[in-house]
């Protein structure tokens, strides 16, 4: 506050609500439910108490300490403009935010021109979809699949991960050398968690806790099936749980290198093992298919709409209608991403930029190994290195595209 460096006001007005949300759900207290059976009866009793009197007295109060705290004090000083830049320093402030989440030098205004191509060269791609199932247009092949009952889950959107997971588990062996030796699991979100999206939670490098994938299961009748195969591939394997089980696993690394990383890689990798799929076979259903694609086509109008707002000074509306008319997401999703790119500059971008670095990888591989190219080691390559800047990342392939050619 003494600072000036505060966030947008709108954004700000949202805390005590949460603050309230978290005291109305009382995750505090889910503990107590789940006593393990050696507990006697007086351990119960006594724990149950000391946990209730904390959370009671000092918990909840604490919470409504911190809203009342944020109304009374806080928000009066929060700023009206959106852009990170409005804060000082020039076009500065948001360089380094993107240098951090991306990892690379590039400009807001490129990271805006690269956004813009892959938005029309995707929604090509989504055309060409369209005309291969026998229909006009995109337009009327995206309101069939929209709306199509089929799509429409009452229930059963965890065993729809679990299904595509257990599909790619076996078929890993065409893609990589190295596996993943800590199994994963599906699991539905906890009603307090209600308004989190689908992700991975990282098990133990001993493999006693496995992976999970944790599935947002709430509201389920606005939900849709579409992008589940590529969601589950991104989360699960080849994904997220692929690449860091195997980062844990890694020999010759300091502690810190198995266990972090950067959101370019991290998020890219994610991001190019949804298109994996599709290169073996699978994505059948045409609409898992304009799923996947729908997700590659968000993550691009990410790179648009995120340059737009810090270094264009687009409104929030500007935001919210270039978005409808990318069609690549739904109305609450845009809702809450517009107010995710506002208060979070620059880590939106990376999940694109860094898939499109590995896919650059990749072809440069290809084209400077000729018959010498072995996907499953390229692959490898990518991944034995733990989560790398971009930057490091391309000389890291560079030096391996050089001592295959010697034959090393």
């Amino acid at each position: 506050m003494r600072d000036h460096l505060v966030p947008v006001r709108f954004i700000a007005e949202k805390v005590p609500g949460q603050a309230e949300g978290v005291i109305t759900a009382d995750p505090f207290s889910l503990p107590l439910k789940k006593f393990p059976a050696s507990f006697s009866d007086a351990d119960k009793k006594r724990l149950t108490d000391e946990i209730t009197s904390t959370v009671n007295n000092e918990v909840f109060p604490a919470y409504k300490q911190f809203a009342a705290f944020v109304i009374s004090d806080y928000l009066p000083h929060c700023r009206t403009t959106l852009s990170i830049n409005s804060l000082g320093g020039g076009g500065r402030r948001y360089q380094a935010t993107l240098r951090r989440f991306t990892t690379t030098d590039l400009t807001a205004a490129q990271i805006h021109e690269i956004g813009l191509k892959e938005v029309h060269r995707i929604t090509e791609e989504m055309a060409a979809l369209a005309k291969a199932n026998g229909y006009g247009d995109l337009a009327s092949f995206r309101d069939h699949i929209e709306n199509d009952p089929k799509y429409r889950p009452a229930s059963a959107i965890v065993e729809d991960f679990r299904k595509y997971i257990a599909q790619m588990e076996p078929r890993l062996s065409q893609l990589f050398n190295l596996l993943p030796k800590t199994a994963v699991t599906v699991e539905p979100i906890p009603p307090f968690q209600a308004a989190a999206a689908t992700r991975y939670q990282g098990g133990t490098p001993d493999g006693k806790r496995p992976g999970r994938v944790s599935v947002a299961v709430s509201d389920p009748t606005r939900r849709s099936f579409i992008n589940d195969e590529a969601v589950a591939y991104h989360e699960g394997v080849p994904g997220h749980h692929l690449q860091i089980t195997i980062q844990q696993s890694l020999t010759g690394l300091p502690e810190f290198r198995k266990h972090g990383g950067n959101s370019a890689y991290t998020e890219g990798w994610g991001l190019y093992a949804e298109e994996l799929g599709k290169e073996i076979g699978f994505y059948q259903d045409p609409g898992s298919d304009y799923g996947r694609l729908r997700s590659e086509l968000f993550r691009a109008v990410r790179l648009v709409v995120d340059t737009g707002i810090h270094d264009m000074g687009w409104s929030r509306d500007q935001v919210v209608e270039y978005m409808r008319g990318s069609h690549a997401v739904d109305e609450p999703t845009i809702q809450a991403e517009t107010d995710r790119y506002i208060s979070g500059p620059g880590q939106a971008c990376s999940y694109k930029l860094g898939q499109l670095k590995i896919r650059e990888l990749r072809e440069r591989a290809k084209q400077q190994l000729g018959p010498k190219f072995d996907l499953k080691a390229f692959h490898d390559e990518i991944l034995s290195g733990g989560a790398l800047p971009l930057d490091l990342l391309d000389a890291r392939i560079d030096r391996w595209i050089k001592s295959q050619l010697l034959g090393n």
